[in-house]
């Protein structure tokens, strides 16, 4: 239960209350507990419809807020996942393969979470090594050659920060998908669907179109290290939160977020089938319109989008 949610949890537990007087005691309590689930349900789009950044942060980052992998079943058609970066090894933070979108052949790419504690331990809770990322560049260079669009899925709080991945070439492998990716010959669609930090979400970040889940989060650094480097106290998160502009809506105001997503109420893991099939809806969408482009016109797009995203106030 997150902080917000407590009062809908209050009328929750008043309604099973009435419900278990009525059955034990026989009683007819139905009136009552009709008011009180109307109450819960003005009560609860309230809550939903006026989130603020910090239980945005909090949705973002629940457990069972779905993967990558829980989307890609609904989405494509097929997937048949491909393994390992012909270099180090296969890293599990970072899934990718080939599927069927609509009858279309295209490249997926994603950051994975675990769905538990030994899950989460494979997959490095979604932080990526080099290798992960190097696997994602090798799928996007065979994407390029056989002329596949891609689709990247970022959900990471950033990648592992871990003396091996440092010794294996962190940073040079970011920065190098950054230099390919700006200048892939096919259409590349990147959605955020829960946490993106920092270089680790940006390493298959730099796209043609970048969407966002209504309720997933974008930024340099979480607000807990933002709150720790600018006043020294991590417990400072929140109002970081409120002044960092990591929100889906704050995003696509500064014209770095092509389109917000909605999401079901009280979130995607409410509904995945649901949220998926949205999902599908604008990806078929975008490249649309994006397969009409030639390939230097893709090229000069997406350049074109990273070039202007920022100001200069003098």
């Amino acid at each position: 239960m997150l902080d917000f949610e407590k009062p809908l949890f209050e009328i929750k537990n008043k309604i099973e209350s009435l419900k278990e007087s009525q059955e034990k005691n026989e009683v007819d309590l139905q009136e009552e507990i009709d008011m009180l689930e109307a109450s819960l349900e003005r009560e609860t789009k309230k809550v939903y419809t006026n989130l603020k950044p910090w239980d945005r942060v909090q949705i973002a980052r629940l457990q069972e807020r779905p993967t990558s992998l829980d989307y890609i079943p609904y989405i494509f058609d097929s997937f048949i996942e491909l393994h390992g970066d012909r270099n180090f090894r296969d890293d599990p933070a970072m899934i990718g393969g080939i599927g069927y979108l609509n009858g279309r052949t295209v490249t997926v790419v994603g950051q994975q979470r675990g769905k538990d504690t030994k899950d989460n331990i494979y997959r490095n809770f979604g932080m990526a090594h080099p290798e992960g990322y190097r696997k994602a560049l090798r799928l996007m260079k065979q994407a390029e050659k056989f002329n596949r669009p891609i689709f990247t899925f970022i959900d990471t709080k950033g990648a592992y920060p871990g003396k091996a991945a440092e010794e294996r070439g962190q940073s040079e492998s970011i920065a190098t998908n950054l230099i390919e990716m700006a200048s892939l010959k096919v259409p590349v669609i990147a959605i955020v669907i829960g946490e993106g930090g920092s270089g680790g979400a940006l390493g298959i970040g730099i796209s043609n179109r970048v969407l966002m889940l209504e309720n997933s989060t974008y930024s340099v650094i979480s607000p807990e290290g933002a709150a720790a480097l600018l006043w020294k106290d991590s417990n400072l998160a929140k109002i970081a939160a409120e002044t960092m502009k990591i929100t889906a809506n704050d995003l696509k105001g500064l014209n770095i977020v092509d389109e917000v997503i909605n999401e079901p109420l009280g979130g995607a893991h409410k509904d995945v089938e649901s949220q998926a099939a949205t999902i599908k809806d604008t990806f078929v969408k975008h490249l649309n319109e994006l397969e009409q482009m030639s390939n230097e016109e893709l090229v000069n797009d997406r350049f074109d989008k990273f070039r202007h995203i920022g100001s200069v106030v003098e």
